[in-house]
């Protein structure tokens, strides 16, 4: 019976069959491909929360004339430094700084957007947002052109667009003491941001899969 039991058990080995274990190099090259794509989309979910985090921290202070609104801004234009330079590392430093541009302008026009919001000037606010909506236009079109097989610009163009609209929202709920709405309106922002951020790592994985790629 040992003699059958053990000669069973080395065939098992021999073909590879289900009580071999995977080799030790194949565990370890899956478990690094897993680990690299999961700290990127970790990394770029920091970076796209302080986006909306320090979003909401300007537009509080600046709807309530708070000394403290020049600070935010000040945190939210490195915020645009740390993206760029996070999107620098696979599409060149160049192109990290033309998408910081390109955010820096987004954050700089918000400001004029939630400034005509609270002056109460239909026709100002109107056109600080359609400004604000061409620069989202932009951005869009410059990542969908870095990478068009995963960032199609019309998927793209739709997420920025939403991100300007559940922000827009934001600042109207402040501006009407609805702080019920107000929460909402973050929450809504805040759910949108993940998922913008999560497509954008996905996007960067699936484009450089070499960048991740399991070795030994």
């Amino acid at each position: 019976m040992k003699t059958k039991i053990g000669s069973a058990i080395g065939l098992v080995v021999i073909l590879g069959g289900p009580l071999a274990a995977a080799p030790a190099s194949a565990q370890k090259s899956s478990a690094h491909r897993l680990d690299a794509a999961a700290t990127l989309h970790e990394d770029m979910r920091k970076l796209w929360t302080d986006h909306v985090v320090w979003t909401r921290d300007y537009i509080i202070a600046a709807v309530d004339d708070k000394p403290d609104a020049t600070a935010a801004v000040n945190r939210l234009m490195k915020n645009q430094e740390d993206i760029g330079a996070a999107v620098g590392k696979y599409y060149g430093s160049s192109a990290g700084q033309q998408l910081t541009t390109l955010l820096k302008a987004h954050i700089s026009q918000a400001g004029d957007v939630v400034k005509a919001a609270k002056s109460g000037n239909k026709a100002a606010f109107q056109q600080a947002n359609d400004k604000w909506e061409q620069n989202a236009v932009q951005i869009a079109d410059f990542l969908s052109k870095a990478n068009p097989n995963n960032w199609p610009r019309a998927t793209l163009v739709d997420m920025m667009k939403k991100h300007l609209a559940t922000t827009t929202t934001e600042v109207q709920m402040r501006l009407n003491k609805d702080w019920d709405g107000d929460v909402r309106a973050y929450d809504a922002v805040y759910d949108h941001i993940l998922m913008m951020s999560d497509a954008l790592a996905d996007g960067i994985v699936k484009q450089f899969p070499e960048k991740f790629a399991s070795f030994n």
